[in-house]
């Protein structure tokens, strides 16, 4: 290999790994969002009383009742059950989406002659990258959503399901196999796209518009506002598919690894709407909004720091 050759594969590995790095701190501090998040997508489920359980736990009808009623109940610990599998996700899941972004966006699709991303590609490479990023990632967030479900399934008087992350691979390896780690992943696949599309394509769109149009420079205040922007656009059109996902993730499973409450996201989709209404596929709007607002702000800001540390 030649020193050229080297060289030039190093700012991919480092940009990897900062970008894993930022995630990481970004994911342990916004983890509360995300677990009440899945709390609430779950509330309300048809059939969700039946295969074992035998107390309905209290309902909790917004963000912040649900947040402290997880810390009441089962302690404030347990706001971050689960963070584990998330961490292992976003070291996978971010870096290699950023990656591959940035990749898209300079060899591939490529910028116009004034250096410009256009909207188009912007939009190609934002669901090209997310999508690519969560099929590999989708084992770890089934694991996640089982393992944040669990305060729950002992307030139902449910038996335990998993009792930690190499449990809870081993358990669905056996039961499904390796088939059985993707569960849901369709739904999951779908969900990374739109949040893509809606994220990266955004944030970029919004972020040019201010130092175009405005006095504003690049800094925390036009990234704060571009990732506020981001974040709505990206939970509007990717929450119905996070709450499919959570709920194909979350069902209890026969011996072969079928799904006993749906046969397939679809199914999930249709069952939700008729039983609980439209707008049931917009539980956890709040928080995955507030969520994407912090992850983008807190990943972009920890990821230039450390980008500036590593060049120093």
């Amino acid at each position: 290999m030649s020193p050229v050759q080297e060289n030039s594969r190093w700012p991919r590995v480092s940009k990897f790994t900062l970008s894993a790095c930022a995630a990481t701190v970004a994911e342990l501090v916004t983890f509360p969002l995300d677990l009440t998040k899945t709390r609430l997508q779950i509330q309300g489920e048809g059939g969700s009383r039946q295969h074992g359980g035998n107390v309905q736990p209290p309902k909790y009808r917004g963000m912040l009742s649900t947040a402290l009623g997880i810390v009441r109940e089962e302690g404030p610990l347990k706001l971050w059950q689960g963070v584990t599998p998330a961490i292992y996700r976003h070291i996978v899941y971010s870096g290699g989406r950023m990656l591959a972004y940035e990749q898209l966006r300079e060899s591939v699709l490529g910028r116009s002659e004034d250096g410009v991303f256009p909207v188009w590609k912007a939009v190609i490479g934002s669901m090209i990258s997310g999508a690519l990023g969560q099929f590999i990632a989708s084992p770890t967030d089934l694991v996640k959503i089982q393992m944040q479900m669990e305060g729950r399934r002992r307030l139902e008087g449910k038996p335990p399901r998993v009792h930690g992350v190499y449990h809870a691979f081993t358990k669905i390896l056996a039961e499904g196999g390796i088939r059985g780690l993707w569960a849901g992943w369709v739904p999951n696949v779908q969900r990374a796209a739109l949040v893509n599309l809606g994220d990266l394509m955004t944030y970029d769109t919004v972020k040019h518009f201010l130092l175009r149009n405005t006095s504003i420079p690049d800094n925390s205040i036009c990234h704060g506002l571009a990732s506020i922007c981001s974040g709505l656009v990206a939970a509007i059109m990717g929450t119905p598919a996070d709450v499919v996902k959570t709920r194909v993730m979350n069902q209890p499973r026969d011996s072969n690894g079928r799904g006993l409450l749906y046969k397939s996201s679809t199914d999930c989709l249709v069952q939700s709407v008729r039983k609980e209404g439209f707008f049931s596929l917009y539980k956890g709007f709040l928080p995955t909004w507030f969520r994407m607002i912090k992850v983008k702000t807190s990943l972009l800001l920890q990821y230039m720091h450390l980008e500036s540390s590593n060049n120093q």
